[in-house]
């Protein structure tokens, strides 16, 4: 992720080719890792041009992370892709309206949080724990991890709330001076999985529920 960076003449360019591979994570065929899309799939469900589309396919090419092509037209491969080797759940079908990625119809490629909200994104399906269903991390790894700046994290969580891909869970934890330590939740999976309910109707009470992401946070490498 620290290779798509805001920069004169490439931060747009970056923005568009994580919006298409949002697009191939869904489309990819869980036996074969091909996905099978079109400009016109491309065009729909991300809100780019064409011109554009091309650009971020034309990169994740170039970064290795995307195989263009390896089975006719319209194929794309993950490259590395090995599901038994480790894999993160990527919601699909709640963030989709009328066939686009809802939240894509508010990126417009201007500005730097856009393309910080969208790596965080990423980062977060990889890091999401599925006991706890949140990714347990601090600024400070958000940082390491994503490349994006300490100063710049907030406003890049602020743009997926708002548009209700990620919400923030708060909770107690002896590893902070404040005693309080953050994670997030990824909208669209387990949604009833969450500090507000793991406590009810369910096989932990509040006490056990803290122990186990205290837990989870103390085994996080900070």
């Amino acid at each position: 992720m620290k290779d798509f960076r805001w920069g004169k003449g490439e931060g747009a360019d970056n923005i568009a080719a994580l919006m298409a591979l949002a697009v191939i994570a869904h489309q990819t065929d869980q036996k074969s890792g091909i996905a099978r899309i079109t400009y016109d799939d491309f065009e729909t469900t991300t809100t780019l041009s064409r011109a554009k589309v091309s650009r971020g396919l034309k990169l994740l090419n170039e970064r290795k992370i995307v195989a263009l092509e390896p089975n006719g037209r319209s194929t794309f491969n993950l490259t590395g892709f090995n599901l038994p080797s480790g894999w993160g759940k990527f919601p699909t079908k709640g963030l989709y309206s009328q066939g686009t990625i809802a939240a894509f119809r508010h990126m417009h490629l201007r500005v730097p949080a856009e393309l910080d909200a969208i790596k965080l994104y990423f980062l977060f399906v990889s890091r999401r724990d599925n006991d706890t269903n949140m990714a347990k991390i601090s600024y400070d790894k958000i940082e390491e991890y994503s490349g994006v700046n300490h100063n710049n994290i907030k406003r890049a969580l602020s743009f997926l709330s708002v548009h209700s891909l990620v919400f923030p869970e708060y909770f107690l934890s002896s590893l902070t001076e404040y005693g309080m330590a953050s994670a997030y939740r990824l909208a669209h999976i387990l949604p009833r999985r969450h500090m507000g309910t793991m406590g009810r109707s369910g096989s932990l009470n509040e006490n056990e529920a803290t122990a186990m992401l205290r837990k989870g946070l103390e085994e996080t490498p900070f």
